[in-house]
């Protein structure tokens, strides 16, 4: 089970790092976000749970600019991004506090690992060498890939792959970690082993917002859980609640399909 980010203080009386309140989004006539209220407070951990094609990746994704949404306030860290869609100077400053981690890992075929996770630091942040240096090996270790820095991605399994992606993403020491179903593009072998990173990573007290089709990380390691259907946010609250006493009529279907 996770470690309550504080045993004195719920999440609830932390301030929110990221402040949605009716986000929208459409592509074409197609509307997958019908208004997405959702507030992310310091230090929790969130799984995003929901059928295929309900909005939860396209949610994600307008919290790190990848989609720009059409509707709704924004605030991440303070920062209101709602008044800003098109300062993208703006979203710059945003991305080097708020990581994410895709499904794809989009590595760097050409580098090696260690390339891989010293190249943000230093060419966004403008990190010395020697400090990201330090931040990879240290972050490789986390994930349990020291031994794998000076190979190149073609050389790693897909497992491997997504736990450097992991360990690049904590690199820039951001404030927020956003992950894309980190496990969806691996063989279900390799799942455990991302897995249990994330869970590692879930105790350091870093904000997460993870979308997940792994039931189990969500139940175990997360602070909250918010279930979306049909681009809203139909149900949320701790793990034993959603899980063992379900409200909604879908998420009990949907639960009962997992």
């Amino acid at each position: 089970m996770k470690t309550p980010i504080s045993s004195d203080v719920g999440t609830s009386a932390l301030p929110p790092v990221v402040s949605c309140k009716s986000i929208t989004k459409r592509f074409g006539a197609n509307q997958v976000l019908k208004g997405v209220t959702l507030d992310i407070r310091q230090g929790e951990v969130v799984s995003i749970i929901g059928p295929s094609g309900c909005g939860k990746s396209t949610f994600l994704r307008c919290l790190n600019g990848l989609e720009v949404f059409d509707g709704g306030s924004l605030a991440i860290l303070g920062i209101d991004l709602a008044a800003a869609k098109g300062d993208w100077r703006l979203w710059r400053r945003v991305r080097t506090r708020v990581g994410m981690v895709f499904q794809h890992f989009n590595l760097f075929p050409h580098l090696t690992v260690m390339e891989n996770l010293e190249i943000a630091p230093r060419k966004v942040l403008g990190l010395p060498v020697e400090v990201c240096r330090a931040r990879a090996e240290e972050h490789l270790a986390q994930v349990g890939l020291a031994a794998k820095a000076s190979a190149y991605p073609s050389q790693l399994s897909g497992g491997q792959k997504q736990r450097v992606a992991i360990a690049r993403g904590l690199c820039m020491r951001p404030d927020v970690l956003l992950f894309d179903e980190p496990t969806s593009a691996l063989d279900p072998e390799l799942v455990e082993e991302v897995m249990a990173a994330l869970r590692m990573i879930a105790n350091t007290g870093i904000t997460m917002l993870v979308v997940t089709h792994e039931m189990k990380f969500a139940r175990d390691a997360s602070d909250r859980v918010v279930f979306f259907k049909e681009g809203i946010v139909e149900e949320q609250g701790p793990p034993a609640d959603l899980f063992g006493t379900p409200r909604s009529p879908a998420l009990q279907a949907f639960l009962g399909r997992s």
